[in-house]
């Protein structure tokens, strides 16, 4: 694989990101302007929730399908389409439970009735999503990455548009307003697919490609169950923290309203400033994936090394610059971007732990990219527990909202120097 191919691939991939994540700040803004801090608060209550059917819906398929389209040793057109059946299978039946336990969801472990709509909404999404990320899979792996880079824009420029011209209308119920900006998903993801249907090649498919292959779904599965069952508990964790934090804070003696709304500040300004590099170190992540998937496969482990050292030298320099420039213009880039100051001793604290978390794609990346999923599992497992068992003694220890940062703060920790350690052990 040419060293040309990964840094082409870099640059596209970075260029995309970067506009992708000034159109999803603009989103965030129109957001939080339209729907306040008490609505991001309820926004970021139900996120968790959001991403947890997401992983189950995905099964870890679109990361077998990158690894295995990767190695050029299965037929291409047989384990997507299996990956697709599968999926969309699984969407349907996460329908009919939320049918069911929308309600109960929303009022027994979110306590907020309010948002049994919203989480009714996103079964519908799913299936949308599922097409969608299995197409990416494969340009990915094909490291096409025009494709994915103008469905990424156009996605956010969609959901943007939409949010902008309708959310006004809904804002005199909350439930109606969420429900709507989590519908807009629908619209985001179709467009995706028709761009990614437009550029998919003209293959003649006959039934040997569509034949149930026993090896091929084993391979898919090899791959795909370590790292299902790792976004799976890292879902979940995230799904339980909104949870344990109103139960604890609640008999700690908060305010609900003070519990979403800090929540609210937390992700809603906080985060999304904190993570503005992510675009960079995703991109970079992204383009690594098959150039170390392929030279692990051939054994170069010294170009193993030289790629994810050039990675992680990369995501060092830009998260040194991007951290001390907003530890010291942080209030600055709130008030602009939020007219608040909201959440600047958050920010401040974060700052320097964030130094890691920009580390810490490249390193996971690279694990699943040599076959290693059941690495990130252990990860994901320490993580859970941390985060948990953390987030409740914080908590109990009269950390207040502060209990959800250092949680976060040492889940970072364990994850860059675990996986750090782990990758060289398996290259030296």
């Amino acid at each position: 694989m040419k060293k040309s191919k990964f840094i082409k691939s870099s640059i596209i991939l970075i260029i995309g990101g970067f506009c992708t994540k000034i159109l999803g700040m603009l989103v965030k803004i129109v957001l939080t302007r339209e729907i306040g801090p008490t609505g991001i608060g309820l926004y970021a209550m139900i996120s968790p929730t959001f991403l947890l059917l997401i992983s189950i819906s995905g099964m870890g398929l679109t990361t077998a399908l990158n690894v295995l389209i990767s190695s050029h040793k299965y037929n291409v057109k047989n384990i997507m389409f299996y990956s697709l059946l599968i999926s969309l299978s699984i969407d349907f039946v996460i329908i009919i439970i939320l049918f069911l336990w929308a309600n109960k969801i929303a009022s027994n472990l979110l306590n907020n009735p309010i948002l049994a709509y919203p989480i009714l909404a996103m079964g519908f999404i799913l299936p949308f999503i599922s097409i969608s990320n299995i197409f990416r899979s494969y340009y990915f792996s094909k490291e096409r990455m025009y494709p994915h880079v103008i469905s990424n824009i156009l996605e956010d420029l969609i959901k943007l548009i939409l949010i902008i011209l309708f959310t006004h209308y809904f804002i005199d119920n909350m439930a109606k307003a969420l429900t709507f900006i989590l519908i807009t998903n629908i619209a985001s993801e179709l467009s995706s697919i028709i761009i990614f249907l437009y550029c998919f090649p003209n293959f003649k498919i006959t039934k040997q490609d569509l034949k149930f292959n026993k090896s091929n779904i084993k391979a898919l599965f090899n791959i795909a169950t370590p790292t299902v069952i790792s976004r799976l508990i890292g879902s979940f964790t995230y799904f339980l923290e909104p949870i344990i934090l109103t139960t604890f804070l609640l008999k700690e003696g908060f305010s609900n309203n003070y519990i979403v709304t800090q929540y609210g500040i937390i992700n809603g300004y906080v985060l999304p400033i904190i993570m503005l590099p992510s675009f960079f170190t995703n991109a970079i992540s992204q383009a690594l994936i098959p150039n170390v998937s392929y030279n692990y496969a051939k054994g170069n482990y010294l170009e193993v090394k030289r790629k994810i050292k050039q990675a992680l030298l990369i995501a060092t320099i830009l998260g040194i610059s991007f951290s001390i420039i907003t530890f010291f213009g942080g209030n600055i880039l709130l008030k602009v971007l939020y007219q608040t100051t909201k959440g600047s001793n958050y920010l401040k604290l974060l700052l320097p732990i964030f130094l890691f978390y920009y580390l810490e794609q490249p390193l996971l990346s690279s694990l699943q990219a040599m076959k290693m999923a059941h690495i990130n599992l252990r990860i994901s497992f320490t993580n859970m527990i941390i985060r948990t068992l953390g987030l409740v003694l914080m908590i109990k220890l009269n950390f207040g909202m502060f209990a959800l940062l250092l949680t976060l703060s040492l889940n970072i920790i364990f994850t860059c120097f675990y996986s750090f350690h782990k990758i060289n052990q398996i290259v030296s």
